[in-house]
């Protein structure tokens, strides 16, 4: 039985990837380097060092940790400066009457993002208020795939992790949910996130009746 709903933020609830893609984008550039959507797809879940890492091999370029750790800050700056234009409006379509049916039911609701900015996007959005707990970048030392988020998430809500539901769109996030013990629902492709309980194109597509059978 369900007893409580983790939500990632980035492509589930808002797309604040978009403003991530944008200032890595500016970054790569700065090094020659083109930033494509596909390569941004890798960069999906995973920490803001990370990220870093995967764009600097794309150009096959070795920085020392201090270059690295001041370029992430630069990207991380350009980033908030985009974000402080989001709005409520920008929430998915059908997400607010999820959360809200999900109390409805006495669900326990979660939001379990790797990105340390998410405390800031949730206040913008002004939905901070639905969430029973929120774990960011900042409380954890591993990234997706590693469960850590989730299962912080979990111990966080008072509720065994096989009694929760995560909402991925990542590939990464679908295998940090899946080994914490946890039932998955990913948002997207099947062709990308087929490790998924059940697989969903829009977050509002879900279906509450599907609760039971998960």
């Amino acid at each position: 039985m369900i007893q409580a709903v983790i939500f990632d933020l980035d492509g589930v609830i808002i797309d604040t990837a978009h403003y991530h893609y944008i200032a890595w984008k500016r970054l790569a550039s700065e090094f020659g380097i083109t930033l494509t959507p596909a390569h941004n797809e890798l960069l999906k879940g995973v920490s803001r060092m990370r990220s870093l890492e995967i764009i600097l091999s794309l150009g096959n370029i070795a920085l020392s940790q201090e270059q690295k750790e001041l370029l992430a800050e630069k990207k991380n700056t350009w980033f908030v400066e985009y974000i402080e234009s989001i709005r409520p409006e920008e929430i998915f379509p059908g997400v607010l009457d999820l959360i809200q049916n999900l109390r409805k039911r006495k669900i326990k609701i979660g939001l379990a993002s790797s990105s340390k900015n998410a405390p800031r996007v949730i206040e913008l959005l002004g939905i901070a208020r639905d969430f029973d707990t929120l774990i960011d970048g900042t409380m954890i030392n591993q990234t997706k795939p590693d469960p850590e988020i989730f299962l912080l998430a979990a111990h966080r809500l008072g509720v065994d992790p096989t009694h929760c539901l995560v909402f991925e769109d990542a590939e990464a996030g679908v295998e940090a949910a899946r080994a914490a013990g946890m039932k998955c629902v990913g948002v997207g492709q099947p062709s990308q996130l087929g490790k998924a309980d059940k697989v969903i194109a829009h977050t509002g597509d879900f279906n509450l009746n599907d609760l039971n059978s998960l």
